[in-house]
């Protein structure tokens, strides 16, 4: 199965120049994949149409980032979510997470996450991102935004020899909003990040609101069992190497299932 992902997306919003102070805001960020799958139709019983417009639907998706000066929350928008379907279609993918807290001040995150039908709290250190700055200058709706860029190493548990690989992120933030929050993992930079893309995605931000009247709590979630990263990740990998997964364009990996509706 080949699976094509191109990634396009939508953007406007309006903007206000902060100076620096205590002062809270919510951001959205959409992802929107196109996919292309080439399947073999003996083997589907003739589902691609439905197989696709499943895996467009998982792909489609809203996030919100809730920030103060020092903490932030970023979780998937529920209200927007993409509806289940009848088969069923497992995603892991490399960004995004069900609740990430951050503390930037205490350099601390903890991550709420659902892998496999199980909770997870992921409790670990935040760690720094060698970002270079650049002089590069974009707008993003009415924001000023400046070009960051770092280089992440990542390894493929499902390669017959795992080995290293750099790919280049790219960031966009603006100084117009004085934090250094952002979507998923990505953080550390003067400015709130407004745009990343790295491999063949992208997070955009779609929309911001500044010093709401009725502010939003920021809390940090506590359901689930309370594992390490390093803890996290090696149980995730055990289980990804049970089943039988496809890798899409983006390196995510995907296992499709297909039940009889009998």
């Amino acid at each position: 199965m080949n699976i094509i992902i191109r990634t396009l997306f939508l953007l406007s919003f309006g903007s206000s120049i902060l100076s620096a102070q205590d002062f809270q805001g919510i951001a959205t960020y959409k992802t929107k994949d196109k996919i292309e799958i080439e399947l073999d139709s003996t083997q589907t019983g003739g589902m691609q149409d439905e197989i696709m417009a499943m895996l467009q639907k998982q792909f489609e998706k809203t996030y919100v980032l809730t920030f103060g000066q020092e903490q932030s929350v970023y979780k998937e928008d529920e209200a927007l979510a993409p509806p289940s379907v009848g088969s069923e279609m497992i995603i892991v993918s490399s960004y995004g997470s069900d609740i990430l807290y951050k503390n930037i001040k205490d350099e601390r995150y903890t991550k709420q996450s659902d892998f496999l039908g199980k909770i997870f709290l992921i409790q670990d250190v935040i760690e720094k991102i060698d970002w270079k700055l650049h002089s590069d200058t974009k707008n993003i709706g009415t924001y000023t935004c400046f070009k960051a860029t770092t280089e992440q190493l990542v390894t493929d548990p499902f390669a017959d020899e795992p080995t290293e690989e750099s790919r280049t992120i790219t960031a966009w933030y603006t100084p117009q909003i004085p934090v250094s929050h952002g979507p998923a993992e990505f953080q550390g930079l003067p400015g709130l990040i407004l745009e990343l893309s790295y491999d063949s995605k992208m997070i955009l931000c779609s929309k911001v609101v500044l010093n709401s009247k009725n502010p939003s709590t920021i809390k940090f979630p506590t359901k689930g069992k309370s594992v390490s990263q390093s803890q996290y990740d090696k149980i995730v990998e055990k289980k990804m190497k049970e089943m039988s997964f496809q890798k899409d364009g983006n390196g995510n990996s995907i296992s499709i299932e297909i039940e009889s509706m009998d």
